[in-house]
């Protein structure tokens, strides 16, 4: 029984995994997702269908091909960024391939990203935004997450006051 006012919109994301996951990659570049992200996947009803890319070099990005094909459309609209879309669209074609997450929930990631991001043989984080699936390398994480830490007191506070 349904109750009034309480379903999900139609076109609403599912909830996605939280938290940051430590896989590998291995020899062959493949990434063998935790259970929770392949579940994750599965309820965007796309069988497992996958576009992975980076926009800047430094994580690649695992969009459900329904979530890629809204950001093709986004990219493809015109305006007085089109320059800027044209050329983030030009390095996701670059780096970007569709891939099928298989049986085991394991998924190869596109060579040229893969050496390009330093990913071959080495133990990526992942974690969900924006309904798709950031994969950073060790040391791009590393490097973000002593970023992300400094001046932890102050942001802290200043995010007290807005209802932290």
């Amino acid at each position: 029984m349904e109750v009034i006012g309480q379903s999900d919109p139609p076109n609403a994301a599912p909830d996605a995994p939280r938290g940051v996951f430590r896989v590998s990659v291995d020899e062959k570049g493949r990434l063998k997702l935790p259970a929770s992200l392949v579940q994750y996947l599965e309820s965007f009803k796309e069988e497992r269908r996958v576009f992975i890319t980076t926009f800047d070099e430094s994580e690649a990005r695992l969009y459900p091909i329904s979530v890629w094909r809204e950001t093709e459309k986004m990219l493809q609209e015109p305006g007085d960024d089109f320059d800027d879309r044209d050329s983030l669209a030009l390095v996701a074609a670059n780096y970007g391939q569709d891939a099928d997450v298989d049986a085991q929930g394991r998924l190869t990631l596109p060579g040229e990203l893969r050496k390009k991001l330093g990913l071959e043989g080495d133990e990526v984080r992942l974690h969900c935004f924006q309904s798709r699936i950031n994969i950073l390398g060790s040391g791009e994480w590393e490097r973000r997450l002593a970023a992300a830490k400094t001046n932890l007191p102050d942001k802290l506070k200043a995010l007290k006051r807005k209802g932290l």
